[in-house]
């Protein structure tokens, strides 16, 4: 009889990489596919020496590559679940090249369920973002707020996944998760205000400028939080669709404070200087505040504020 694995995109990158060492605690096997563009093998290094893991660098743009490989795997193993993660996960480079967005975010889901109709996989779980929303003007986002107005191509293509993904679910799929992330903090993270502000503080200049007027206020979620509610609604979600906020019930913290924090930490004397403009890019929507009621009523309670979450995660990088 065929081994159950879990197949995991978006592998080597900053949540996959989290994601696949957590499911190798509970013993499972992971099929963890990534095309190294953003991901890097020195975050599964350690796992690629685990025998319950298997690692494919394949770009999944690429559908007949993508079925070529998975038609062969499926002979000695079967795929019961897809965690979709793979995504151009950088907001402001999808504003200057939005091919990246469509191909890295939706070309990628869009393949991935026709190998899913093709090989009979039951369920699909999917990375999705708080960026579908919109700007609603700081209103308390629930998983039924609308209408769904994305204002950067990382947020279309985001609720163009969804939209598939939904859709499948009617044709196909017995059960989806979608999980909608506020801004996900910790190690090894890619991009983001503290990957970004890091890379700044490398710099010889003594002045640390900062994208947007500092005001820009949002929810944080650290990385271990995250992948424990994944996993939690995973496990005792008993709806056919699953769709979640996941994140932090606090209405989060300004760009300012990470700033500060984040100088402090690493103790450098630098000065912050930060931009007129509300937004730090275009596409970036200034604040947002969630609502996961929903999650609560499932059982969990987030209780690490994004406060504490930010702060988490820059010590996590002082000590690397």
């Amino acid at each position: 009889m065929r081994k159950t694995v879990i197949l995991i995109t978006g592998n080597a990158g900053f949540i996959g990489s989290n994601l696949s060492r957590f499911f190798l605690k509970e013993k499972k096997k992971i099929l963890g596919i990534d095309n190294l563009k953003l991901g890097k093998l020195k975050n599964i290094k350690d796992l690629i020496r685990n025998k319950n893991y298997f690692f494919k660098r394949l770009n999944i743009t690429n559908f007949n590559k993508l079925d070529f490989f998975i038609k062969k795997f499926l002979k000695s193993y079967k795929i019961k679940t897809i965690w979709h993660l793979a995504a151009n996960s950088d907001i402001k480079d999808g504003s200057e090249f939005p091919d990246n967005d469509y191909n890295n975010t939706f070309l990628t889901t869009y393949n991935l369920i026709k190998i899913a109709k093709k090989y009979k996989i039951e369920e699909f779980v999917f990375s999705s973002s708080s960026a579908v929303y919109g700007d609603l003007n700081n209103i308390k986002l629930k998983e039924s707020s609308g209408p769904l107005l994305p204002i950067s191509n990382y947020g279309a293509m985001k609720l163009a996944s969804e939209g598939i993904i939904s859709s499948a679910k009617e044709s196909f799929l017995k059960k989806i998760f979608i999980f909608r992330f506020p801004n996900v903090v910790g190690s090894p993270s890619t991009h983001g205000i503290i990957h970004d502000l890091l890379l700044k503080l490398r710099k010889k200049s003594n002045i640390l400028k900062v994208l947007g007027n500092g005001k820009q206020k949002k929810i944080y979620m650290h990385i271990d939080d995250l992948i424990e509610s994944m996993v939690f609604i995973y496990k005792n979600s008993k709806e056919d669709v699953s769709l979640f906020n996941i994140g932090p019930k606090d209405s989060g913290v300004t760009v300012n404070f990470i700033s500060k924090e984040i100088v402090r930490s690493f103790k450098k004397n630098k000065k912050i200087i930060f931009e007129k403009k509300s937004k730090g890019w275009t596409g970036d929507v200034a604040k947002f505040r969630y609502s996961t009621d929903k999650l609560k009523k499932l059982g969990l309670d987030v209780k690490i504020s994004s406060k504490q979450s930010i702060i988490k995660a820059i010590k996590d990088l002082v000590k690397m």
